[in-house]
């Protein structure tokens, strides 16, 4: 198993490209893995037979430890690095032509075919394979909704729901027994839901956090949206996130984290906005690096393919690293406020709930207006209370009165 990067020490087999007994080339990728923060192909740098593979889908290996065991003369060696053209290729890497190959590649079709000639269930996201493992279901047995026929954590949950209301679980592989419906389940706390883990574990542990929030008039938000759609496609998180953006460059303690060892608080000069996308492999932090760069439209582009790649699962384990403040829009998900988990090492995190009609005084009447809520929560080392209300107020005045925040941007 290769070294990754980004401080990963495993990886989780997803699937594997090659059987024993097949030639592989120098650089040709043979298996599948999801890391914590991604799934990688991982090549094989050398050309030869493969004669053992060192783990079933599912397997979680350390870096380090074998993945293939490739047969394969001196000469064949020799020839093989000398095509790679960087002598001894680091495993998982390959040369730099053939990363270029692999990022340029269209992305895998959902209907495979395994070694014997039969078809592979069409599935792409690993959390569907693995609940599917974890109930016992066949999956080449099971039609997808989605598209395509691609099989949804949906599906599943359908085949499980089924399952509790029979002795014989619809399109279930026969294991000879199992849970009872009502039996617990024990899901490892590993690969991205480990990460996450960790990483709020620690937020919690280490970073004494407070949390502020005010209501806030969105109606001019809307219309600002709806006037430059009109130009570019240009979202409501794309809005906040340029507003969040001027406001770290007037509180720049919030741009910033806690260096413990040295005792040393490190403010930013540059800001890279991570903003939270539900996926297929579950709540993921793409980050967006250099936004003070940015245009509101060039934020919102980046923002949008960002998103885009997290959810077809194309995002590479760099672009999930490197945030230095965190954007949380849970109004998707219909919930009105939370006190969100600053993303560690970072020093705030900002939510915004849904947008709802709410009585509000406009103008000196009662009327109904688009109201929102924004929540930030602070390491209270870096600043005060003062400074974390100033910043989220000013976002607030901006939310209020979009038009004129943007003229002055």
């Amino acid at each position: 198993m290769p070294d990754l990067g980004e401080g990963l020490t495993e990886a989780e087999i997803v699937r594997w490209h090659v059987a024993v007994g097949d030639r592989v080339e120098a650089d040709q990728v043979v298996v599948e893995v999801e890391t914590a923060k991604a799934v990688v192909d991982v090549p094989c740098p050398h050309a030869g037979v493969v004669q053992q593979l060192h783990g079933e889908p599912g397997d979680v290996v350390a870096v380090g430890a074998p993945l293939t065991t490739i047969a394969t003369d001196a000469h064949e060696q020799y020839r093989s690095e000398e095509r790679a053209g960087s002598g001894h290729v680091l495993v998982g890497y390959g040369t730099g032509a053939a990363t270029s190959r692999r990022r340029r590649r269209a992305r895998p079709v959902h209907t495979t075919t395994r070694t014997n000639g039969s078809t592979a269930p069409r599935v792409i996201s690993p959390i569907v394979r693995r609940l599917a493992r974890q109930h016992g279901i066949d999956l080449s047995h099971v039609d997808g909704s989605g598209p395509g026929g691609v099989i949804l954590r949906r599906d599943v949950d359908a085949l499980r729901a089924a399952a509790a209301g029979s002795s014989s679980p619809l399109g279930a592989a026969d294991t000879g027994g199992g849970a009872a419906a009502d039996g617990e389940v024990r899901i490892p706390l590993r690969g991205l839901r480990g990460a996450v883990a960790d990483k709020l574990t620690r937020s919690r542990r280490e970073i004494p956090d407070a949390s502020t929030w005010v209501d806030v008039d969105a109606t001019g938000l809307l219309e600002a949206r709806a006037l430059l759609k009109q130009r570019n496609d240009v979202s409501l998180l794309s809005l906040i996130a340029r507003f969040c953006v001027a406001g770290l460059r007037r509180f720049p303690e919030l741009n910033s984290t806690v260096d413990s060892e040295r005792g040393e608080i490190v403010q930013f000069g540059h800001i890279n906005l991570g903003f939270a996308a539900q996926t297929p492999r579950g709540l993921l932090v793409p980050v967006v690096r250099d936004a003070h760069r940015m245009s509101t439209a060039e934020l919102s582009e980046a923002i949008a393919a960002t998103t885009e790649q997290a959810r077809a699962d194309e995002l590479e384990p760099r672009q999930l690293t490197g945030g230095t403040f965190t954007l949380n829009n849970y109004g998707v998900f219909g919930v009105d406020g939370s006190t969100p988990i600053i993303n560690h090492p970072e020093a705030a995190i900002l939510g915004v709930g849904r947008i709802i009609d709410r009585p509000w005084a406009h103008e000196g009447q009662l009327v109904l207006r688009k109201v929102t809520q924004l929540s930030l929560t602070f390491d209270h080392r870096v600043c005060d209370g003062a400074t974390a209300g100033g910043f989220l107020r000013y976002v607030a005045d901006c939310v209020e009165n979009p038009i004129t925040a943007l003229a002055d941007l």
